[in-house]
Parts: C-alpha cells; sequence; structure tokens
C-alpha cells in the first residue's frame, strides 16, 4: 500500500502523534519534567546536557558560559544566556523587534477578532485573552506567531518599549506547539496554559503572550518570577500601577522572561502597526531584529 508520506512521516504516524496527546497525562508529565530539568544532581544534570546536545546541533561558544556542564542544573543550560553582542537590538524609535529567536508560524492582520493559526484552522481573541473587552483592543490589529524549537534560545525580550499593566494566567491543556500539533488541534492556542502579559506605550496597547506545552516544566516572568503549571484552577489577574513610583516599565530588547523548555510567543497590537520585510510561514527571526514599526 502507498502511504502518503508529510515532514517523513506517513498519515498514519501524524494521527498517532496527535490522538496519543489526548490520552497522556499532560500536567504530570510537565510536572516531572519541571523536577528533572532542575535537579542538581551532577551524574542527572550532565546526562540530560549531553543527551540534549548529541541530539541537536548546540553552538556553545554563543553562550555566556561555554562549558555545558558548567550549569547547575539542565533548566540553567536550557535557559542559558547569549553574549549580548550576537543579539543586537535594532535602534528605530518607532521600531518593533521580534521578542524571541524562533520560527514564524503566521504572521499577519487580525480579521475583525480572528487570528490564522494554521491552514483552515483559525481562533479568535476573546477565547486567546478570556475576556471580550480586552479582545476588542486589539480588534483588526495585527498578529505574530513565533515557535520556539527546542534549539532556541528560550529567553524573551521586550518587541518595544513598554509600561506593563496586567498579567493574566489562563490554566489550560498542555498540547504540543510543534507545526504538526498546531495544523491539527483546533484551536490550540486558545486551549493550552498561558500567561498574557499586556502593555501601554506612546503608540497604544500591545500583548506578549507565552504560550504553555507538554513538558514546560515552568513560565518565568522577571518581576513574578515563576508561573508553574497548575499554580491555579482558574484565571488569575495581576493588575499594576501606571502612575506612582511601582509602575514597571521595560525597554526594547529587555528581558521580560523564558521558558523552561520549548513552546510559542505570540504579539498582539493595535491597527497602526505594519510589518517591514515580506515574513512569511517558516521565517527564522531572532531576538532583536527589526519585524515592523508603529504608525504615528
Amino acid at each position: 500500500m502507498n502511504i502518503k508520506k508529510i515532514n517523513g512521516l506517513s498519515e498514519a504516524q501524524r494521527r498517532f502523534h496527535i490522538w496519543r496527546q489526548y490520552l497522556l497525562p499532560q500536567h504530570a508529565l510537565s510536572k516531572l519534567a519541571g523536577c528533572l530539568s532542575q535537579s542538581k544532581i551532577p551524574w542527572l544534570k550532565n546526562y540530560l546536557i549531553r543527551y540534549f546536545i548529541k541530539r541537536y546541533p548546540v553552538v556553545m561558544n554563543d553562550a555566556v558560559e561555554p562549558n555545558p556542564y558548567a550549569y547547575h542544573s539542565y533548566h540553567d543550560f536550557f535557559t542559558r544566556r547569549l553574549k549580548p553582542a550576537l543579539r543586537p537590538v535594532d535602534p528605530t524609535p518607532n521600531g518593533i523587534c521580534s521578542p524571541c529567536d524562533g520560527t514564524i508560524s503566521q504572521i499577519g492582520k487580525i480579521e475583525d477578532e480572528t487570528l490564522l493559526q494554521a491552514k483552515d484552522r483559525t481562533f479568535t481573541l476573546s477565547a486567546l485573552l478570556g475576556d471580550q473587552a480586552q479582545a476588542t483592543l486589539f480588534k483588526n490589529g495585527r498578529f505574530i506567531t513565533i515557535y520556539l524549537a527546542p534549539i532556541d534560545y528560550h529567553r524573551v525580550h521586550m518587541p518595544c518599549q513598554g509600561t506593563l499593566a496586567q498579567l493574566r494566567y489562563l490554566p489550560g491543556k498542555l498540547f504540543s506547539v510543534n507545526p504538526l500539533t498546531t495544523e491539527h488541534v483546533d484551536n490550540l492556542f486558545a486551549r493550552n496554559e498561558r500567561v498574557i502579559t499586556f502593555y501601554k506605550n506612546n503608540y497604544g496597547s500591545f500583548a506578549i503572550i507565552l504560550v504553555g506545552a507538554m513538558l514546560v516544566g515552568s513560565i518565568y516572568t522577571r518581576w513574578g518570577g515563576t508561573i508553574k503549571p497548575h499554580r491555579a484552577k482558574k484565571m488569575v489577574d495581576i493588575h499594576y500601577p501606571q502612575t506612582n513610583e511601582q509602575y514597571i516599565k521595560l525597554s526594547k530588547g529587555e528581558e521580560m522572561g523564558y521558558f523552561s523548555l520549548g513552546s510559542t510567543v505570540i504579539l498582539l497590537f493595535a491597527e497602526n502597526v505594519h510589518w517591514e520585510y515580506d515574513f512569511t510561514q517558516q521565517s527564522r527571526i531572532v531576538v532583536g531584529q527589526r519585524i515592523g514599526h508603529f504608525s504615528p
């Protein structure tokens, strides 16, 4: 029988990969992955690091600490910092730069309140954000979805200057967010656990959304610390002051958080944003690279 192959997998293999995610204990596996990644037992953390380096083409000379076994845990190795000179931040005053290293899954206009997930699959702003009123802020705006593969640098930076207005934690599933799953699971990004950060600047409102996934041990924000799966059973909102000395203002290119393991970042902007280049699905981008600009 001639079985159609796509991305090296047969149709039967693709279906099995998708459906097993519905059956696996997603949160239990992710909690276990988090515990293993945080372990400082020398033989265990070195084994995990060695396995990763053998499987992926890691360029350790790009890291501030080039010795992989000098890290205290697999987590520290995975979230290693890069030499700043390797990721210069675009200096254009009204420019928007990439918040992370990764591959563009989708980029474009938000049609009313609808975003494109993959071919023939969409989801809505209200489902993604968990709030209809906030969805209105980005109606007919712009969005970009960036997938971080295991090999990518996993720290997330500010695409532009912004004052933090709110953090929202939404519990949910932990499906994988790789391209195969994105193409086959409806409303994937609106179903998975996610941390949404809302900002304001002179050009308007924007949001950075960190989407959790299978085996992602935790999501970290610079001001709020580690946000672990199952931290809460329901939505949690934290509002931040905008006018007194306690407000949190971050500069373009400044680190705002990281993933403990690979996942996806979604940026949302109002209508006054224009993408710079002919970005398409599967385009590679890196932190600090200019990807667009605000119009007055």
